[in-house]
């Protein structure tokens, strides 16, 4: 009975074929351009893999101890044929290897737009990529389409053999962005992007996922990749427009906390520049950005005073991971500006520019050129101060317009 439990193992066996290996059955050209570097890899590895483990079969049955016909030579020190082999043909591999992962790196290399639908196709001149915002979340996915001006929360779609632009990031820890009938991973780093290019060659209903460990609702950060063609594409989006509800950056905040087993969500609208403000970390309102702290850095900071340019924050990605740096509170780096405070800055700049002018030449325009108030050469100051006229002087109207 002992012999015979291996073979209830049998019809498991006749369900593997049912499983399907996405990774060597890909749906996209990008994904099957890594596929074959992944097989074209293993046959050169198994050129010596394979006859190593057919010489250690060998040379066991033929050295056995009930073989008296064995020659024995314990005398035998060096064969220059056998080290040449030896060494030779593992050399040869090693570059063979070395050359298709030189060559590989740069054809596929993620940041690399396409040249290619595939391997029969060329990519035209006017086709003009789709371009998806990828943001991973605790613990989902948001993807924005900056094109159609729509959002889904853990559902993406592409049309067939359109080139598609991913820019990736994250909100708190890193991720891992993977489709693997698309294209390979490529991590979603908070605070950074990211890019992928692929394209999606067969229509059909593929899965994405995180392959980087980020918590406790890690195992659900799966989503749907739905491959439709172009009026298939068109329709998809239309539902999604028919969502009703916008993305604004107060949903956003709400959508950003953590959250499990989130089911798909469609915004019709997204404001703009909500992943560029994601990407710098500087959604909340008035906090900010890290490209304009990048900058201020360059030019030599704030100094110490900016230790005190912090206002209290509601809720914060990072704030739920510790407590905050100054003080007990949560906190934020106030921004300087907002692009608004700014306009208006230059708007009221303007308007006392001409304020100021106007009061220039209000204030007795014939004595500022003639240098009225200063005493001639021998004459008494008190005259001089007597030809001043009483209307406002140009330094009284650049204080007053500098106070203001």
């Amino acid at each position: 009975m002992r012999r015979l439990r291996p073979l209830l193992l049998l019809p498991l066996l006749a369900l593997l074929p049912g499983c399907e290996a996405v990774v060597l059955s890909p749906a996209g050209d990008i994904a099957a351009q890594q596929r074959d570097l992944l097989v074209m890899s293993v046959v050169l590895m198994l050129i010596i893999v394979v006859p190593v483990m057919a010489m250690i079969v060998f040379f066991a049955w033929k050295y056995r101890e009930s073989n008296k016909e064995a020659r024995y030579e314990p005398d035998w020190d060096h064969s220059t044929h056998l080290e040449l082999v030896i060494w030779a043909a593992p050399l040869l591999i090693i570059i063979c290897l070395g050359a298709i992962t030189w060559s590989g790196t740069h054809l596929l290399d993620p940041y690399r737009p396409l040249d290619r639908i595939h391997a029969d196709k060329g990519l035209a001149a006017e086709v003009q990529p789709l371009q998806v915002n990828v943001v991973a979340m605790d613990w989902k996915w948001l993807f924005i389409y900056p094109e159609y001006g729509v959002a889904t929360v853990n559902e993406l779609a592409a049309p067939v053999d359109r080139p598609i632009r991913f820019h990736i990031t994250s909100t708190g820890v890193m991720n891992s962005f993977y489709i693997p009938a698309l294209a390979g991973q490529i991590y979603a780093m908070p605070g950074m992007e990211t890019k992928l290019h692929a394209v999606i060659n067969r229509p059909g209903e593929y899965v994405g996922f995180s392959a980087n460990y980020s918590g406790d609702g890690f195992s659900n950060m799966r989503f749907a990749f739905h491959g439709l063609d172009q009026a298939g594409f068109d329709q998809w989006v239309a539902g999604v427009r028919a969502a009703g509800q916008g993305l604004d950056r107060e949903t956003y905040l709400e959508l950003e906390k953590p959250s499990e087993k989130v089911p798909v969500i469609h915004y019709a609208s997204v404001d703009e520049g909500l992943f560029d403000a994601v990407l710098n970390m500087c959604v909340e309102p008035g906090k900010m950005c890290m490209g304009e702290m990048m900058a201020i850095d360059k030019k030599g900071g704030l100094g110490l005073t900016a230790v005190h340019a912090t206002w209290p924050l509601v809720y914060d990605k990072y704030a739920r991971r510790g407590d905050a740096v100054f003080g007990s509170g949560e906190s934020y780096v106030m921004a300087v500006c907002t692009p608004l405070e700014a306009e208006k800055a230059a708007v009221d700049a303007a308007r006392r520019r001409q304020e100021l002018a106007v009061q220039l030449e209000r204030s007795a325009p014939v004595a500022r050129v003639t240098g009225a108030g200063l005493a001639r050469p021998g004459q008494p100051m008190e005259l001089a101060q007597e030809r001043v006229p009483t209307a406002p002087s140009a330094v009284s109207a650049f204080a007053a317009a500098s106070q203001s």
